[in-house]
C-alpha cells in the first residue's frame, strides 16, 4: 500500500502505528514462546492496526500543531512516539475493548495450534508428508482468509524443508467425505482428479499444501478444463457453492479445489421468478464459472476461472493518501488485482477459460453422464455426509468485511451502543436473515466475520456459540441433492451446458455495437415463401419454449443480458421489451396471431402476468421508475409492447393506461433505446389522449438535443427519426409546428456521421437509412455480402429491415441466404460467441419476428409501428 504522495510505504506506516501500541502487542508477545514470538507480534501488529487505523489518523490531525518535526513525516513520527495510549483508551473505550480482545483471541488461537500441531505431528508426517520429516517447524502464518470463531483464521505452516502444511481451525470432515466422492468420480469417468491429503480431527484439521504449477504445452491446458469441466457436474449435482478463484489451485493440469465447506448449500427462494430459482439451482451456483460483480469502476470476475491480474476492484475500498506523513486521510479508490492460483498458466500466461470451452463441456458431458448412468452409488456415497458441517453463508461475505471494516470509524468507538446502530444496517425486512441478526452481531462485535453451519441431514443452522437454531432452513440440503440427482436428465444437461456457455460468453470483455463479419462460405438459399417464413418461426419460437422456465403462474427464460450496454451477464430476463420478456412475448402473441397455435399466445399470456405488479410497484417507489427509464430498453418499451399485446391476448387495457400514466417526465437520456426519443416514439405508437399528450412534452425536451455519440440506436439519427415521426403526427394540427419539428429533425441528421463499415441499425448504415427513408443509403446496403448475425440489433434482419422499403428485391434475395443458413446453421444471436438467448434486439425472439415481417403484415419493433 503506497501512498499517494508516494513519501512512504504502507508496510512503514503499518510498523509505526504498531510502535505507538507497542505495550499491547508486548503484552501478548511474552505468551508466546520463541522462536515464533517475532512473527506473531509482526502480524498482530498489523491487526491491531487495521481495528484502530481510522482513530489514529483522527488523532494525528488533532495533534496537528502540536508535533515536532520539519518534515510531514517526522511530524507523524513525532505522533507515533509520543501517543498516550491511555487518554487515547479513556477516549474511545470501545476501540480499547476491542483492541485488548483482538490480543486475548491472538494468544488463544496460537497456543490452540501450537497444542494442536505438537499432538497430531506424527500423523501428519505419516498422512501428508508421505512418512518424510520435513523437519522443524521455521514459521505459522496466520491471517489466510476471513476471521473466525474468535479471531481463528486459517494458517500455513513451514518447516525446515521448505515444506508447507495448512491449517483449518474448523470440521473438514465434509473434505474427507467429497475426497471419497472424488475417487468414486474418477472410476466412474476415467478422469483422475488431485485433492489435497488431509488429517481429520474434531473440530479443525490439517490439509496438504498445493502449489501453483504452470502447464507444459497447450495439451495439458485443455486437460485442466476438461477435468474442471468434470468437477464442475459433480459439484452441480452435490449443490456446491463458493468455489471462486481463491478455492482453486491450477497445479499443472489439475484443478484443485482446497475448501469445499459449503456443499450442500441450501437455496432459500428468494423470487417467485422461475428463471432466477433455476439459475440459483444451477451450475452458475458453484461460482466455479464466470460471476461478475459490477461497480463504479467496471467489472471483476471472482469466479473459480476469474481472478484476473491488474483489474480494478469494481467497488471503491479503503485506502489512504500521504501514508506515513502528518496529513495522512483516508480516500477510497479503486485497487487492482494482484491475480491468483486458480488458472493454468502457459509461458507465463493465464489461459482464458473462454479459449477452451469445447475442453470444459466434454469433461462436463462425461462427469454429468457418468453421474446419470450411476447415481445410486453417488446417493449412497452422498448420504454419508447428513451429519457433516455445513458453512452456511446468508450474505455475501464481503458484506461482512465492509461492515467490520466501516465500524472501526471513530465515531462508534466512544459508545458501544453507536456501534450496535451501525450493525443495525443487516436488518432488511427477510424472516430468515432478520432472525440471523443477534447472532450476526455477536460475531462482529468479537471481530469475526460470521459464521453459521448447518448439516445435510437437517433443517437447522448451529451459530458460532454452537447454539441450535430448529427449522431455519426450509427444508435439508440432503433432500434437495437427492432429488436433483434422481432428476438429471438428457434435458437438464443441456439446459446446463447453455448456462456453460453463455456464463464463459459473460467473461469481461470489451462489447461491440457495430455489425460483425459476413456469412462464411456459400449457402444454398430457400425460397422465402410466407409459408415457409412461417415454418423457420414456429421454429424458433419452439427453441424459445423449449427453454422456458415455468413456475406456478409465470414464465421465464434466462438469457444473456447487456447491463448498460457495456456487460454481458447471464441473467433471467428482465420486464424490458428490447431483451426482456415483454418482447419475446410480443413475439409469441403476433405468431399466435398467424397460426392459431394455442401453445405460443398462452406462454406469452403467461410470461407477462407480473407486468401488473411490477407497475404497482413503480406507482408506489417512484425511484424504481427513475432507475427503469424510458425509451426502447425502458418504461417506453412496456408501454409500446402493452399497446401491441393487448389486442392479442385481451389484456386489460388499464394496464396500458397505467403503463403511460408512469412515463418518466424527463430522463438523463435523449437515445431511442434508454431516453427520451424512444419515450416520444413509443407515446405515439401507443395514441391515446394521454400519451400523445406526452408525446409532445418529450418532442419539445428533443428539440436542441446534444447527443455524444451517432446512430439509431443511441445517437442523432435515432432523435432525428424520432422527431420527424412526431413533426409527421401534428402536420394535421399544425403546419408551422410540423415544419419546426423537421428542421430539427434534419439538424439531427446533419449532425449524424455514417460509418460506411458499419451494415448494423443500432449504430450503422441499416439504422441511418431507416431514421432518413434514405434510398441511397439502402442501395450501398443492398450492395454488401449478408452478415452472419441474424439479429435486428446489428445484424441480418436489421439490414433486411432497411432494405424492404426501397429494394424489396435484395430484401427478398438475402432473407432466402438467411433461411438458408437458418437450416444450416441454425440461429445466429448477436450475443458474444453468438450463444442462443430469448431476447427482441440481440436474440432468438427478434430473429422470429424478423421472418414474420418478410411474409406478413407485422409491424415493425425496430421502428415502433403501432
Amino acid at each position: 500500500m503506497t501512498s499517494v504522495a508516494g513519501t512512504t510505504t504502507g508496510e512503514s506506516w503499518t510498523a509505526a502505528f504498531a510502535h505507538a501500541l507497542r505495550p499491547l502487542i508486548d503484552a501478548a508477545r511474552l505468551e508466546v514462546a520463541p522462536p515464533f514470538d517475532a512473527a506473531f507480534a509482526e502480524q498482530l501488529g498489523r491487526r491491531l492496526v487495521a481495528i484502530a487505523a481510522r482513530t489514529l489518523v483522527l488523532e494525528l490531525h488533532n495533534a496537528r500543531g502540536t508535533l515536532t518535526g520539519d518534515t510531514g513525516a517526522e511530524r507523524f513520527t513525532s505522533f507515533t512516539r509520543n501517543l498516550d495510549l491511555e487518554a487515547l483508551f479513556a477516549r474511545y473505550p470501545v476501540l480499547a475493548r476491542l483492541l485488548a480482545q483482538a490480543c486475548e483471541q491472538a494468544v488463544s488461537a496460537h497456543h490452540e495450534l501450537s497444542s494442536r500441531f505438537t499432538r497430531d505431528r506424527a500423523e501428519i508426517v505419516r498422512t501428508i508428508f508421505g512418512g518424510v520429516d520435513p523437519g522443524a517447524l521455521v514459521a505459522i502464518e496466520t491471517g489466510q482468509g476471513d476471521p473466525h470463531q474468535q479471531g481463528r483464521t486459517v494458517a500455513v505452516l513451514t518447516f525446515e524443508s521448505g515444506d508447507r502444511l495448512i491449517y483449518r481451525p474448523r470440521p473438514v470432515g465434509l473434505h474427507r467425505h467429497f475426497v471419497a466422492q472424488l475417487t468414486w468420480f474418477s472410476t466412474r469417468t476415467g478422469i483422475e482428479f488431485r485433492s489435497p491429503r488431509l488429517v481429520v480431527r474434531d473440530g479443525y484439521g490439517w490439509l496438504e499444501f498445493v502449489s501453483h504449477e504452470p502447464c507444459a504445452d497447450v495439451a495439458g491446458v485443455a486437460e485442466f478444463y476438461r477435468r474442471l469441466g468434470a468437477l464442475l457436474a459433480l459439484l452441480y449435482a452435490i449443490d456446491g457453492t463458493d468455489m471462486h478463484y481463491e478455492n482453486l489451485i491450477a497445479c499443472g493440469d489439475q484443478p484443485v479445489l482446497v475448501d469445499v465447506e459449503t456443499l450442500f448449500h441450501p437455496t432459500p427462494a428468494l423470487s417467485d421468478d422461475p428463471a432466477a430459482l433455476a439459475l440459483a439451482r444451477s451450475v452458475h451456483r458453484t461460482a466455479l464459472l464466470p460471476h461478475v460483480l459490477l461497480g463504479d469502476n467496471g467489472i471483476a470476475d471472482v469466479s473459480g476461472v476469474g481472478g484476473d491480474h491488474g483489474v480494478p476492484s469494481p467497488l471503491d475500498v479503503v485506502d489512504w493518501a500521504d501514508a506515513g506523513t502528518d496529513r495522512m486521510r483516508l480516500v477510497r479508490r479503486p485497487r487492482e488485482s494482484t491475480g491468483a492460483f486458480n488458472r493454468p498458466h502457459l509461458s507465463g500466461t493465464p489461459a482464458e477459460p473462454a479459449d477452451y470451452q469445447d475442453s470444459l463441456l466434454a469433461g462436463f458431458r462425461a462427469g454429468y453422464d457418468a453421474i446419470v448412468a450411476h447415481r445410486s452409488e453417488l446417493l449412497r456415497l452422498v448420504r454419508a455426509c447428513a451429519d457433516d458441517d455445513v458453512r452456511f453463508v446468508p450474505r455475501a461475505t464481503r458484506q461482512y468485511a465492509v461492515l467490520l471494516d466501516e465500524s472501526t470509524h471513530p465515531s462508534v468507538l466512544v459508545d458501544a451502543m453507536d456501534r450496535d446502530l451501525a450493525f443495525g444496517v443487516l436488518i432488511v425486512d427477510d424472516p430468515l436473515l432478520d432472525r440471523l441478526v443477534p447472532f450476526e452481531v455477536a460475531d462482529l462485535w468479537r471481530g469475526d466475520v460470521p459464521l453459521f453451519t448447518c448439516r445435510p441431514g437437517s433443517r437447522d443452522l448451529w451459530t458460532t456459540s454452537g447454539l441450535r437454531l430448529p427449522g431455519v432452513l426450509p427444508e435439508p440440503g440432503l433432500d434437495v441433492v437427492e432429488r436433483k440427482i434422481a432428476a438429471m436428465s438428457e434435458v437438464d444437461r443441456h439446459d446446463q451446458q447453455w448456462v456453460i456457455a453463455a456464463a464463459l460468453a459473460s467473461r469481461p470483455k470489451p462489447v461491440s455495437h457495430r455489425s460483425g463479419p459476413s456469412l462464411p462460405g456459400h449457402v444454398a438459399a430457400v425460397d422465402p415463401d410466407p409459408a415457409r417464413l412461417l415454418v423457420a418461426a414456429c421454429g424458433i419460437a419452439d427453441q424459445i419454449l423449449a427453454h422456458a422456465v415455468t413456475g406456478q403462474d409465470r414464465v421465464n427464460w434466462l438469457g444473456l443480458e447487456l447491463i448498460d450496454d457495456r456487460h454481458w451477464t447471464v441473467h433471467p430476463l428482465g420486464a424490458g421489451l428490447s431483451n426482456g420478456y415483454t418482447g419475446v412475448a410480443l413475439f409469441l402473441a403476433e405468431l399466435g396471431a398467424l397460426t392459431g397455435a394455442a401453445r405460443y399466445v398462452d406462454f406469452a399470456r403467461d410470461a407477462v402476468r407480473p407486468l401488473p405488479g411490477l407497475l404497482e410497484l413503480f406507482g408506489a417507489e417512484a425511484e424504481l421508475v427513475t432507475a427503469a427509464g424510458g425509451g426502447f430498453h425502458g418504461l417506453g418499451g412496456i408501454c409500446y409492447a402493452l399497446a401491441r399485446l393487448t389486442p392479442l391476448l385481451g389484456l386489460e387495457p388499464d394496464l396500458l393506461a397505467t403503463a403511460v400514466s408512469l412515463m418518466p417526465r424527463e430522463d438523463t437520456s435523449f437515445s431511442v433505446v434508454d431516453g427520451v426519443a424512444g419515450s416520444l416514439a413509443a407515446m405515439i405508437a401507443v395514441g391515446t389522449p394521454e400519451s400523445l399528450a406526452l408525446a409532445g412534452h418529450y418532442a419539445s425536451l428533443l428539440r436542441g438535443a446534444i447527443c455524444s455519440a451517432n446512430g439509431f440506436a443511441r445517437g442523432h439519427a435515432g432523435i432525428g427519426w424520432a422527431l420527424r415521426r412526431y413533426a409527421a403526427t401534428v402536420a394535421n394540427e399544425s403546419s408551422s409546428v410540423a415544419e419546426s419539428f423537421s428542421v430539427a429533425a434534419d439538424s439531427c441528421f446533419e449532425t449524424d456521421a455514417i460509418d460506411p463499415t458499419d451494415a448494423g441499425w443500432c449504430s450503422g448504415m441499416s439504422g441511418a437509412a431507416l431514421a432518413r427513408a434514405d434510398e441511397r443509403l439502402s442501395t450501398v446496403l443492398a450492395s454488401r455480402e449478408p452478415l452472419r448475425d441474424m439479429s435486428l440489433c446489428h445484424g441480418e434482419l436489421g439490414v433486411i429491415e432497411a432494405l424492404s422499403a426501397h429494394h424489396p428485391a435484395a430484401a427478398t434475395r438475402r432473407t432466402a441466404l438467411l433461411l438458408g443458413a437458418l437450416d444450416e446453421h441454425g440461429a445466429r444471436c448477436a450475443t458474444p460467441g453468438g450463444v442462443p438467448s430469448p431476447g427482441l434486439l440481440t436474440g432468438l425472439a427478434g430473429i422470429g419476428h424478423g421472418l414474420l415481417r418478410q411474409g406478413f403484415p407485422v409491424p415493425s419493433v425496430l421502428l415502433l409501428e403501432p
